[in-house]
């Protein structure tokens, strides 16, 4: 497994990260984890090189760092980095930063974290870490051996991530990066920040969220057409390693195909020449005329006060705009019920979780509108 070094880091994380997020799961409506299925594919990846490991306080309602901590027990502590977060939004006082750090160890079953973070700064939430003084906290852990490199995982505008990045000292930055959002999201300079500030980058979402694993039929034939070998997927993952300043590509893998999908694409890594670029464009601007909503099925925005699914709901529309098929979509809605879209009552207390900048119930109504005529 490839790995690139930075002057201000002293490990070696493979270049292909194991993202803890979407785990598989015993039941698709529940957040318990297969423990089975989901180790089987931590044992390949680390087998394969794979050393990296990302989970968080708030993933699969804190079964994830659990089930990391289980899964990982039978290695040498030293043979894998592992990578946690502060969920600022969990902070009340100062103690609560000591308490969640403390309960992370212990889910972990680990003495220290390889890499931590500040979890999905904004210029909104970041001002609850400036409150407590939670940057300065953790700096104390890192002197005390409790936190190896410490840095922040972000969702908004470069402007807010130049502020934040100039604040204090941090050792890397965790961002959202794809062929999509190079340019959507302004991910390029973002990237370019980061870079100039010479820290090293990880990324999060290369696939948004599956989304770059299968986008609609016509681009998905625009990559088969070059390459039938290697999967849609394959390409996503390429382009965010093929930037000299990403240490590690996260990838959040629901099954074992999928590791061993990322695992063949990383241990064979070539970057992308410039045709295969000119072909992603392509593919994108097929992709991108269908016009889905730019949902990553994070769920940040759950739970809904009126019990609508955001994601399912948006997931469920983004394939009727992607195949236009009618009566999957009718059906789909209707299975739904009370948690489709027609219970949105626009409280709007969703969208200022979303790190997409969703107009949420904007979007419910559209749902509404165009589902009220199919």
């Amino acid at each position: 497994m490839i790995t690139r070094t930075f002057d201000n880091i002293k490990v070696k994380p493979s270049l292909l990260g194991f993202g803890c997020m979407r785990l598989p799961q015993i039941f698709p409506d529940k957040t318990d984890i297969d423990y089975k299925a989901a180790e089987e594919m931590v044992d390949f990846a680390y087998k394969q090189g794979v050393n990296y490991f990302d989970t968080a306080y708030v993933y699969h309602e804190g079964k994830s760092e659990q089930f990391i901590g289980h899964a990982l027990k039978k290695y040498p502590r030293e043979s894998f980095y592992l990578a946690d977060k502060m969920p600022g939004w969990e902070v009340k006082e100062k103690d609560d930063v000591h308490k969640i750090f403390t309960t992370q160890l212990k889910r972990c079953q680990v003495d220290y974290f390889d890499f931590y973070l500040c979890h999905s700064l904004s210029e909104q939430n970041f001002k609850v870490y400036d409150k407590f003084n939670i940057f300065d906290i953790l700096n104390e852990k890192k002197k005390n051996g409790q936190i190896r490199y410490l840095g922040f995982s972000f969702h908004d505008t470069p402007d807010v991530l130049e502020s934040i990045i100039n604040k204090h000292p941090w050792d890397f930055v965790q961002i959202q990066l794809n062929y999509l959002d190079w340019e959507r999201q302004d991910a390029k300079r973002q990237y370019e920040i980061i870079e100039a500030k010479g820290i090293p980058c990880i990324i999060m979402e290369p696939v948004r969220g599956g989304t770059l694993a299968n986008l609609c039929e016509a681009s998905n034939q625009v990559f088969k057409n070059y390459d039938k070998k290697h999967s849609v997927a394959s390409w996503a993952i390429r382009y965010a390693a093929s930037l000299p300043n990403v240490m590690t590509v996260l990838s959040g893998m629901s099954d074992l195909e999928q590791v061993e999908d990322n695992v063949e694409t990383m241990n064979n890594f070539t970057p992308l020449s410039s045709k295969e670029y000119e072909i992603i464009n392509t593919a994108k601007d097929i992709y991108m005329a269908k016009t889905t909503i730019p949902c990553t099925g994070c769920r940040y925005c759950m739970d809904c006060p009126s019990g609508v699914d955001i994601p399912g709901m948006f997931h469920l529309y983004n394939e009727y705009l992607i195949g236009k098929f009618v009566p999957g979509y009718r059906d789909g809605y209707n299975a739904l019920g009370d948690k489709s879209a027609k219970s949105c009552v626009g409280c709007q207390k969703c969208r200022e979780h979303c790190p997409q900048k969703i107009d949420i119930a904007g979007k419910m109504k559209e749902i509404c509108n165009i589902s009220a005529v199919l």
